[in-house]
């Protein structure tokens, strides 16, 4: 009965942990969100920060692989909710390849890493001022994965 306990404590903790590393975290403003930045992006050049949100597109170049995000707010774990909530785009710049079907479209991504300047684009015909965060930590989220909701069952059929 004690070695259940123990598993089945293991398993809570493990549910309850943060995707972003603790040293990365402490790094980071933690407290600055998307509205903020976008006000007046190179004001936070230099800074390390934690967002997440619903990969909008990506692609790769020479340099290594660029990924728009729709911004979603992050649930205590650090995982985008599924809440049709967003505060703007942003990109993550990831130096080296990563794999865009995988990296696509409809995925959920969490990234901490340092602004590192603006780029201009397109959403739709709109222009549009992307703050750039230079990943040094990168989760993709399983898919189905939608943050904060959260599920129990009862009986062995039915889940609430």
């Amino acid at each position: 009965m004690r070695g259940l306990s123990l598993i089945i404590i293991l398993m809570l903790v493990a549910g309850c942990a943060h995707v972003i590393s603790d040293e990365m975290r402490a790094r980071a403003d933690e407290n600055t969100d998307l509205r903020v930045i976008l006000k007046s992006p190179e004001a936070y050049i230099g800074r390390t920060v934690i967002l997440g949100g619903l990969i909008a597109s990506s692609k790769n170049t020479d340099d290594g692989t660029f990924i728009e995000v729709l911004q979603k707010p992050l649930d205590s774990q650090g995982k985008p909710t599924s809440d049709d909530v967003s505060y703007g785009r942003f990109i993550i710049f990831n130096k080296g390849y990563l794999e865009t079907n995988i990296y696509a479209a409809g995925r959920l991504v969490t990234v901490a890493g340092e602004i590192t300047g603006t780029t201009e684009g397109k959403v739709g015909q709109m222009t549009y001022v992307y703050p750039i965060i230079k990943a040094e930590e990168l989760r993709l989220h399983k898919e189905g994965d939608g943050g904060s909701r959260v599920r129990f069952s009862i009986g062995i059929w039915h889940a609430f």
